[in-house]
């Protein structure tokens, strides 16, 4: 299956810059698009630019093909047996209860706006959205774990964990189930990956994407 080139439509002007023009010139493996200054007065807060690269670096930038590589892309993978349409809504719908006997749906004056296969269906901001939701539910109930297959595990580990590993394999499963992501990952090369986004201080091995994608990345050029 292909998946569908990802890019968030954002008003943007892409500005003509010596530095860019010098990155391309040096290392004319990736499209000078990919470091090209954009000046978007409308930017949102948690947004990095591709121009904020440092050296040797790319942003995943939602606003273009690298977008792809976002858990926000509608990339549908298997997983277990079960079709996401995401990874964001793998990964949020962890939070969900798994079904009316799980203590989550019990606890008293909790409401659940959306069910866990609601969630697995969902990509980009309202994956991510539902998460925030069953987040706030989450902290309300003070738990501080998620569950997978009946499975509960940390959600936060101060060292990767189940959670990790099953991201880890997810992430594997959405590279393997779609060709133009896998394609678009080995055209990086031997860049740098970093997120569009910025994240919380000392933010859990899972979270971290991109680093995930650049170990999958390894492993696939050494075939």
């Amino acid at each position: 299956m292909r998946a569908a080139l990802f890019v968030i439509v954002i008003l943007t002007i892409v500005v003509p810059n010596h530095a860019s023009a010098q990155t391309a010139i040096r290392d004319p493996r990736y499209p000078a698009h990919w470091f090209a200054p954009i000046v978007d007065p409308k930017k949102p807060d948690w947004e990095i630019l591709p121009q904020e690269a440092g050296a040797g670096e790319v942003i995943l930038s939602k606003r273009n093909e690298l977008g792809l590589l976002s858990n926000f892309a509608p990339t549908p993978f298997v997983f277990h047996g079960k079709r996401y349409a995401s990874l964001e809504g793998f990964w949020q719908m962890m939070k969900y209860p798994e079904g009316i006997d799980d203590a989550r749906a019990k606890f008293t004056g909790i409401e659940w706006k959306y069910t866990r296969d609601q969630v697995a269906q969902m990509v980009s901001f309202e994956a991510n959205h539902a998460g925030a939701l069953a987040s706030a539910n989450m902290d309300k109930m003070k738990i501080t774990w998620v569950s997978f297959e009946g499975k509960r595990f940390e959600y936060k580990p101060a060292v990767p964990g189940e959670h990790y590993k099953l991201i880890v394999e997810a992430t594997w499963e959405k590279v393997k189930q779609n060709p133009e992501v896998k394609k678009v990952l080995l055209s990086t090369g031997d860049l740098i990956l970093k997120p569009d986004h910025h994240q919380e201080p000392g933010a859990p091995a899972a979270w971290r994407y991109y680093e995930i994608l650049m170990t999958i990345r390894k492993e696939l050029q050494k075939n």
